[in-house]
């Protein structure tokens, strides 16, 4: 059986569709804090920190593999940094310890966020200073470490990515920094014109939802041995900036307008890179993104256009 944790979130419920697709949804567990009636999968509410029902759901259903996805994001996390350490660290330590019991491989995402302003921004190395900014990329960073601790103590299989900016037409922004290039879209063809809360310059590695669990099921996939890295895989697709992609977007709704009103928001982003290195994802386990900036442009308007044609938007 297969766990998802944090099931409803933006990446989580893409993941499980298509998780469904290859295993079948009587193979694929849910797990989020909220209900979910719509769920045809197996589904608990669950607060990953309640390690009494996540043990119960891991040894009941005998779970071979777990996706943990459940955390809180960056631009939420600062709201509440305690809230933000407890769910996301106790959360992934019950998952780790339940992992180790159970000999149960386990997907650990992470993010750009576990950089901060003394990183080089351009072409982020693999190995590279981790200096975060914000609660959400310590507890990332955090993370990171930890999944390295527990494969080399315990011999767990444990793997991750560093997520950048995920972009989907299918789910809502979840409290992201890079979520206003995500939001713009639906700005953009419901209403013509976005407020963007980053200045028009600010550059950050983006990628498309399809590739994002392209990559995360590719190295799930991957031969264990070849695997140098554990859960620090730089992945990316392309970097841009909210000007460049307002540019992008006009190319398809030539009347789409644009202003900018930076917040808080806007020092988080300056802390990360603009573009990173993923050369180790590609050499280890071949990574290579599906979609160009273009066609994932064409793609979201196209997709969202038919949900605002038809009311759904």
């Amino acid at each position: 059986m297969i766990l998802i944790t944090g099931g409803l979130g933006q990446i989580g419920t893409e993941l499980l569709n298509e998780l469904n697709k290859r295993y079948g949804k009587e193979n694929v567990i849910v797990t989020d804090i909220k209900s979910a009636p719509d769920i045809e999968n197996e589904y608990h509410v669950l607060d990953v920190r309640d390690g009494r029902q996540l043990r119960q759901i891991i040894d009941d259903r005998e779970v071979s593999e777990i996706y943990h996805m459940a955390a809180l994001l960056s631009a939420t996390g600062e709201k509440n940094p305690a809230l933000c350490w407890d769910i996301n660290m106790n959360g992934t330590i019950q998952v780790l310890d339940f992992a180790v019991e159970n000999n149960t491989k386990v997907y650990l995402p992470s993010s750009i966020a576990v950089w901060g302003k003394k990183v080089e921004r351009n072409m982020t190395p693999q190995d590279s200073v981790l200096y975060p900014t914000t609660m959400y990329g310590v507890t990332k960073a955090a993370g990171e470490i930890l999944g390295d601790y527990y494969h080399t103590k315990y011999n767990l299989d444990v793997r991750g990515i560093r997520y950048p900016g995920i972009i989907s037409s299918e789910s809502l922004p979840g409290g992201g920094t890079t979520d206003y290039a995500v939001d713009i879209f639906y700005k953009a063809v419901r209403d013509g014109h976005y407020k963007c809360f980053l200045k028009e310059d600010t550059v950050l590695p983006m990628m498309y939802m399809p590739d994002c669990i392209k990559a995360t099921l590719d190295l799930m996939a991957a031969p264990k041995e070849k695997l140098i890295n554990r859960t620090n895989f730089n992945v990316t697709a392309f970097s841009f900036s909210p000007a460049e992609l307002a540019e992008a977007i006009k190319k398809h709704l030539p009347e789409f307008s644009i202003e900018y009103e930076t917040d808080y928001r806007q020092s988080i982003a300056d802390s990360w890179p603009r573009t990173v290195d993923d050369s180790e994802a590609r050499k280890q386990w071949g990574w290579e993104p599906a979609y160009s900036l273009d066609e994932m442009v064409g793609d979201m308007i196209k997709r969202l256009s038919e949900r605002n044609e038809q009311g759904n938007l």
